[in-house]
């Protein structure tokens, strides 16, 4: 006999006092459950796609596809229980116990077998007359889908189940309060609309020969889930609802159904001696197309910290690539959220006036569409604050002004925006209030440990209140975060400025060369370049870099000394003036730069 194993949600039912009834009139109660089973559930399971396995007698065992159609379909049979058999006595009539498990299957011809199908028909045990009891798995699943008032009633031992079962129960009282099955409502029987940022992360495989090597792959797999969880907009089905198919064979397409999510994360670990290697996969749920592929290697000298940066990286890397691959999607009609998605697709391109005024664009039309949204507030500000800090507004004290509100405002409505801390920040940075904006990246980093802008900030902020000896281990960090990412030339700058603050010219060219090569369009860039050549001697490529930075610059910063120091420098104190005063400026005056 053939058999197979798939996971599948299993809905089992059974009536309430079987036996008495049957007792007190045997033929009625039996012709009675024949004609329930054949005009009302038969029907509804059919309309939720699912198939009736088996009838026990008193009851029945079927299965579904999709869990929130077996969750529909349970409720849609207990609602329409209610209606039937009005000319009976209350005492008499037929009810039934609903049991729902999600949980993988042995499948045979006409039969289902496994713990899934015994914590479903113990679940049943469980149920009010009237009433359905699901695990905490089913309920994790629709909890987000199915606006239905699951009570928890505990971890429940159950006769044949190694492990206590943590159940929900949906009364009768609830059920009744639902329109009748008859009166205008939702169709039951449409798939979910998964949400454009969807995503489940499937357990990482271990491919080792050592069994023992799983704990890091499931370590992988939970702390990415939590990892996701912080990107702005991001749903993520909840870990234990995605180590139901661990070890299973699953159509990419039906876990999409299943979860009503987008995209799917699979990978796995590898280890050959001290070496691990971790491959990670991004597919579209709805075509099952791979969109992205990467792998991390690394040393098992720590394994904690390995597993840290493997999630870091990979959260970061797939957070830009969800953004980009919904931004592509075709949209008739864009709403705020479109808006704002297409604004940050448009961040991650290299920097450029026209790129700039484009993402403020975005943003000023997904808030004029939805003034009270938090993410527009917040992102619109943000592009305010860089416009400002790029000299490319005419209006730098207005478009300030105007960030500071926004942001004021998003951080009301949601204090705990890490995003939200990091632009609060931004902005107190463009105001030359750094020793306050350091408290404002430290709040988004302890929201958001992967937030590499503001590791960048921190670390920018520390450069001007005079803890420069650790700022090369913050923007280190960004960039091992985000080894790609578009503003990586501001952190190479970065680095770059330490160096040449703390005299190691050589070095500072190196990575000033660097962020060149990433922004040839910035004018600092060059004009820290000419300082650095200036210092060492180089006469020619000094006096060349300083002509280019004034040739991009439209501030006229690079004029003179004064004009240089007049953006700042009355906001630094003695001690981070002497030091710039030093190596800086000193390299200017010697690249040919005027004091006035």
């Amino acid at each position: 006999m053939s058999q197979t194993r798939r996971l599948a949600a299993i809905l089992a039912a059974d009536v309430a006092g079987y036996s008495r009834l049957m007792g007190a009139d045997e033929e009625g109660t039996h012709e009675r459950l024949k004609a329930h089973l054949r005009e009302l559930v038969e029907p509804k399971i059919a309309e939720h796609r699912g198939r009736i396995v088996k009838n026990t007698g008193d009851g029945f065992l079927a299965e579904f596809p999709s869990v929130v159609d077996a969750v529909r379909c349970a409720v849609g049979v207990q609602r329409g229980m209610i209606d039937r058999e009005p000319e009976i006595a209350e005492e008499r009539r037929i009810r039934f116990r609903i049991g729902i498990n999600l949980g993988d299957v042995i499948v045979e011809e006409h039969d289902i077998f496994g713990d899934g199908v015994n914590v479903a028909s113990r679940l049943e045990g469980l149920a009010e007359p009237g009433g359905i009891c699901v695990s905490q798995m089913v309920r994790d699943n629709v909890r987000d889908k199915l606006h239905l008032a699951f009570e928890d009633i505990g971890e429940q031992s159950v006769k044949n189940i190694a492990r206590p079962v943590r159940v929900y129960a949906l009364r009768p009282k609830a059920i009744a309060y639902m329109p009748a099955p008859n009166a205008p409502a939702m169709p039951i029987s449409q798939p979910p609309v998964a949400p454009r940022l969807s995503i489940v992360v499937l357990p990482f495989t271990n491919l080792s020969n050592d069994p023992e090597q799983q704990y890091f792959a499931d370590g992988i797999t939970e702390d990415l889930t939590t990892d996701l969880s912080r990107i702005a907009g991001m749903l993520v089905i909840s870990r234990n609802t995605a180590f139901a198919y661990q070890g299973k064979r699953v159509d990419t397409k039906q876990i999409g159904h299943e979860l009503a999510v987008r995209y799917v994360v699979e990978g796995s670990v590898r280890r050959a001696g001290n070496q691990i290697r971790v491959n990670a996969q991004l597919i579209d749920a709805e075509t099952d197309v791979h969109l992205w592929a990467e792998r991390f290697d690394g040393d098992t000298s720590d394994l904690f910290a390995l597993q840290d940066e493997v999630t870091s990286q990979l959260a970061n890397a797939l957070g830009v690539e969800l953004i980009a691959v919904e931004t592509a999607r075709p949209t008739e009609h864009p709403d705020a959220l479109d808006y704002i998605l297409r604004g940050r697709a448009a961040g991650l391109k290299p920097y450029s006036r026209e790129n700039q005024a484009e993402q403020i664009s975005l943003f000023e039309q997904a808030l004029s569409l939805d003034p009270q949204s938090v993410e527009a507030q917040i992102r619109l500000a943000n592009g305010l604050v860089r416009r400002v800090l790029n000299g490319t507004t005419g209006e730098a004290t207005g478009d300030l002004r105007r960030a500071e509100g926004l942001v004021g405002q998003a951080l009301a409505a949601k204090p705990r925006s890490a995003y939200g801390h990091f632009v609060r920040g931004f902005v107190l940075h463009a105001q030359n209030r750094w020793p306050e904006a350091v408290p404002e990246f430290e709040a988004a980093l302890a929201l958001d440990r992967n937030m590499v802008g503001a590791l960048h900030e921190l670390g920018a902020c520390k450069v001007f209140t005079g803890s420069i000896n650790e700022v090369i281990p913050l923007v280190e960090q960004a960039i091992k975060l985000s080894p790609r990412d578009p503003d990586i030339g501001l952190r190479y700058f970065l680095i770059g400025t330490v160096h040449l603050l703390q005299s190691r010219t050589d070095e500072a060219i190196v990575w000033l060369e660097k962020a060149r090569i990433a922004m040839p369009a910035s004018p600092l860039n060059h004009g820290w370049l000419a300082s650095a050549y200036a210092l060492r001697g180089e006469t020619e490529p000094a006096a060349a870099e300083l002509a280019e930075a004034r040739r991009l610059d439209s501030r006229d910063l690079f004029t003179s000394i004064a004009q240089l120091k007049a953006h700042r420098w009355r906001s630094w104190g003695p001690k981070t003036r002497a030091l710039w005063e030093s190596t800086f400026f000193a390299g200017l005056r010697k690249a040919g730069m005027p004091d006035e």
